[in-house]
């Protein structure tokens, strides 16, 4: 069994793709409904407007499908946009429901004090366990391109954070959901450990 990678016509599919082959995923990259049925696990990547996003996946008729599949207990991993788009709301170009399988907004960072968009290399806080963390080198540091963060920051889903002036959730997970707010792919050999464990946890 393959894990879908779903192409909904955002950003960063390739570098998605190109990762997951390299960490041994056996990978079909669709939007295609019965094969997204018959993945062993999903991968949601994404760069871009949470709008547009949300307008695609609801367009090709996958918001639904991918919360079903959820609900059957099938993993699913979001990668930058794909983790925002697991919260509620999204304040990105208004109020925009996303996929409602995390409580929680997604907010723009504030004004003024911060560069906006978050660019760069911040190191990981980790607050609880789990199998893709585990052998992280001390003080290792992740890859962070985005505007808008996930609220509140002291939530049970929050498995590691990052700071930027505000605590920004950089990895969030319950059960059969797990979330990057960074891109493993661009993180170095950091995210290439990642990127392995996420494989492994994908398939079991």
């Amino acid at each position: 069994m393959k894990t879908a990678i779903i192409d909904y016509d955002a950003g960063n599919l390739a570098n998605v793709v190109r990762a997951a082959k390299r960490a041994g995923l056996d990978v079909i990259v669709t939007r295609k409904p019965e094969e997204i049925r018959d993945a062993r696990s999903l991968v949601l990547p994404g760069v871009g407007a949470m709008k547009d996003a949300m307008d695609h996946l609801n367009g090709y008729g996958l918001s639904d499908l991918i919360r079903e599949e959820v609900k059957k207990g099938k993993k699913l991993a979001g990668i930058c946009l794909g983790m925002q788009a697991l919260y509620e709301v999204s304040e990105e170009d208004g109020e925009i429901p996303a996929l409602g399988l995390l409580p929680g907004r997604v907010v723009r960072f504030p004004e003024g004090k911060l560069k906006v968009p978050h660019m760069g290399w911040n190191e990981l806080v980790i607050h609880r366990d789990h199998k893709v963390l585990a052998d992280l080198p001390p003080h290792a540091y992740v890859y962070f391109v985005h505007s808008y963060y996930k609220t509140p920051g002291d939530t049970e889903d929050i498995i590691a954070s990052a700071d930027y002036g505000v605590t920004v959730p950089a990895v969030v997970g319950k059960d059969n959901i797990l979330g990057f707010q960074f891109h493993p792919e661009k993180s170095g050999p950091v995210g290439l450990g990642i990127w392995n464990r996420l494989a492994k946890w994908l398939v079991k």
